[in-house]
């Protein structure tokens, strides 16, 4: 893989090469990307949903919308940092093609903010429960009219997936969705795989999949585009990571790490004192304690450390993305960046008191158990209405039902694959609120 291609500014429905020589610097495209994903719908619902503690009502508690915003800062500092470092290895991106440093970062930037756009409500608990109604619910009697791999993308609903069908969808009178160019779309790719066939291996780009059979024809133009490295033949090919998208994973690794543990302080999940031990065995080498000293409150004392550990996990995560660049490019990178952190014991340490204290406090689990019973209800209920009205047997129940999908939701499409997909992609597009609310309204109870 090559940089030239790497940086591709093209975008859906392009009939022309875009160079960037030729780029507005007022308007570059690449921030262009930034700006598309922040007014979008889809963004704005993650202010309501989960990232550790669904439905919370403390408002220092981070949603998916804060998480993802903070998320993009610190891929903007990876990439401008790393973009720094090649433009001055290969010359000629600048020289001859134009590139700039601030180019990298606006890239990982605008993959980061979207990185979550495709999560359901109810965190990862919500990718669970619309998979288990397809594969052990109601939605098993699609099976036999679906393709292997369309009832897997079913089975296995992957918010990765989901978001790139957010982000590169078209609909009527909007052709490509978003239309961000294939840079962007490229890095935002964790998982640049199908759903089937399944066969994992240790390499980070197989631990789930990100392409639904909806979006099949659009990843492989922009793969192609891209120059992303191939691996298998026929129905079973499967395509490397964009380089970038190894800073788009390292900038989530580092806020959840460090931005849920912050939570889990806040919360009281976590002793202050023990946390604040662990933030500094993790700044150990960078921190001031003079200055630390002097601070009097808990706010002040957590915002120092908070913002110490990550700059030395961004300034860790360039050191190794650089010193593995070429095996990266080459697809012979197999691991998350932070994998091979220097401070890898310190934060395996702090993600395993999360795990233990916040992942599995009763607040949470409770939530996600109304979450569950929330999701699977709403989704029964819409695709029996839908399927009901393609076999002609509507009950007036049906037909009220129906008139509550929003006019943007087709449901009259003849392909069953694309009906379940259209159903369960509105389903994943609700907040956190919304979805309780909608189900309150269907079923007149309170959760």
């Amino acid at each position: 893989m090559n940089w030239e291609q790497l940086l591709s500014l093209k975008r859906h429905g392009d009939t022309h090469k875009r160079l960037r020589k030729e780029q507005d610097e007022t308007r570059l495209g690449f921030e262009v990307d930034y700006d598309r994903v922040i007014f979008s719908s889809a963004f704005r619902s993650l202010q309501d949903k989960t990232q550790v503690v669904p439905l919370s009502k403390t408002d220092f508690v981070h949603t998916r919308l804060t998480h993802s915003l903070e998320v993009s800062v610190v891929g903007r500092s990876l990439g401008r940092k790393v973009g720094t470092k090649l433009l001055e290895k290969y010359p000629h991106l600048k020289e001859v093609h134009g590139f700039q440093f601030n180019d990298f970062g606006a890239i990982v930037a605008a993959a980061a903010l979207a990185h979550d756009i495709g999560n359901p409500p109810f965190g990862h608990s919500g990718e669970k429960a619309i998979g288990e109604y397809f594969k052990i619910g109601n939605g098993t009697q699609f099976q036999s009219e679906l393709s292997a791999k369309e009832f897997q993308d079913l089975c296995d609903f992957e918010g990765n997936a989901n978001g790139f069908k957010i982000l590169t969808e078209s609909r009527k009178g909007v052709d490509g969705s978003l239309r961000l160019s294939y840079a962007t779309l490229g890095a935002f790719m964790k998982y640049p795989k199908q759903s089937l066939p399944k066969k994992p291996t240790s390499h980070i780009a197989d631990k789930k999949y990100g392409i639904f059979q909806s979006q099949k024809e659009a990843f492989v133009d922009v793969a192609n585009e891209l120059g992303l490295k191939t691996y298998g033949e026929g129905e079973e090919v499967r395509y490397a990571r964009h380089p970038l998208t190894f800073l788009v994973e390292a900038a989530d690794d580092i806020c959840y790490t460090i931005i849920d543990f912050e939570d889990g302080i806040n919360l009281g999940l976590i002793q202050e004192e023990k946390a604040l031990e662990y933030l500094i065995n993790l700044v150990r080498d960078t921190i001031q304690k003079e200055k630390y000293s002097l601070l009097q409150h808990r706010e002040d004392r957590l915002s120092y450390l908070r913002a110490l550990s990550i700059n030395t996990l961004i300034e860790d995560a360039v050191r190794i993305f650089l010193e593995n660049e070429e095996a990266i490019c080459a697809g012979e990178f197999s691991i998350g960046l932070m994998e091979k952190s220097k401070y890898k014991a310190q934060i395996d340490d702090i993600i395993k008191i999360s795990i233990d204290k916040i992942y599995k406090s009763d607040e949470v689990i409770e939530k996600e158990i109304s979450g569950y019973h929330v999701l699977q209800h709403l989704l029964n209920t819409f695709i029996t209405a839908v399927e009901n009205h393609h076999k002609g047997t509507l009950s007036n129940y049906d037909k009220l039902i129906l008139k509550v999908l929003p006019e943007n939701v087709d449901y009259e499409v003849n392909h069953l694959y694309k009906r379940l997909m259209n159903i369960t992609n509105y389903i994943s597009r609700l907040s956190d609120s919304k979805a309780v609310i909608l189900f309150n309204k269907l079923t007149a109870k309170t959760v």
